[in-house]
């Protein structure tokens, strides 16, 4: 008990940005050709819904959002845009092209299904630190995909990332039996607040999972959230589920 009374208190007045990823209205329009659901029109409703940003992740294979899709959302966005992607010369060239508010690098190459792992710093940090002066020369925020790893989070910050998001695939696996399990991002949320980094979060959050995500979160600054939101549209359609998962950030 004392452990939830004391981070509900550290976050009680902090703002938590919705970003909703639409790769999968872009995965719907893909399995049938042509322009429905239109994936930019798709991005425009749900900015006027509330959602407070757009995420993307445009793969070299182009199976869900495309690049031409990307160059098209950055001209309509109202809101915050945010690009996840590995950063190969084709994500730096989209980056210059779109001027998102923020990069978020994932280190998953081209044949991963869906980002599930973060970033060995360690293993990557020369390469990571001349990506990340590239992205906050353009004057974009970096983020940088990552687990709840003291080591890895102090080498993110010493590079310079702006951000971090939190890996939650494991959290939202391990909550139904065992909320507890959130421990490790409520410790690792601290120490990367106190390495001076702002937090994200994403990867199968959910209403059943994310409020009690949000009320523990020392510090919670976005989530990007886009299966788990689109499969509930289908239900709840996509503006009341944009106020569902608002509420839950309340």
């Amino acid at each position: 008990m004392e452990f939830r009374i004391e981070f509900v208190i550290l976050n009680k007045n902090h703002v938590t940005k919705l970003s909703v990823n639409i790769n999968k209205i872009a995965t719907i329009r893909n399995a049938r050709g042509g322009q429905t659901p239109n994936v930019v029109q798709f991005a425009i409703d749900c900015q006027t819904f509330g959602a407070d940003g757009i995420t993307v992740h445009p793969r070299p294979d182009e199976r869900h959002i495309t690049y031409k899709d990307t160059i098209e959302i950055a001209e309509i966005i109202t809101t915050e845009f945010n690009i996840e992607g590995y950063p190969d010369a084709r994500y730096f060239e989209l980056l210059k092209k779109t001027n998102p508010a923020q990069a978020t690098l994932v280190p998953d190459g081209p044949t991963v299904l869906t980002s599930n792992a973060g970033w060995d710093v360690k293993a990557n940090e020369a390469a990571l630190a001349r990506w990340i002066e590239e992205i906050k020369s353009l004057g974009i925020r970096c983020s940088l995909f990552m687990e709840p790893n003291h080591e890895q989070i102090e080498r993110a910050a010493k590079l310079g990332a702006d951000r971090i998001e939190f890996y939650t695939g494991p959290y939202a696996e391990q909550f139904p039996l065992n909320p507890e399990c959130i421990k490790p991002y409520v410790d690792a949320c601290t120490f990367a607040v106190e390495c001076g980094l702002e937090i994200n979060a994403g990867h199968d959050l959910s209403l059943e999972n994310l409020s009690y995500f949000k009320q523990h979160m020392p510090r919670l600054d976005e989530v990007s959230i886009g299966h788990a939101l689109i499969s509930d549209a289908l239900y709840y359609g996509i503006e009341n589920t944009i106020h569902l998962y608002k509420r839950c950030l309340d």
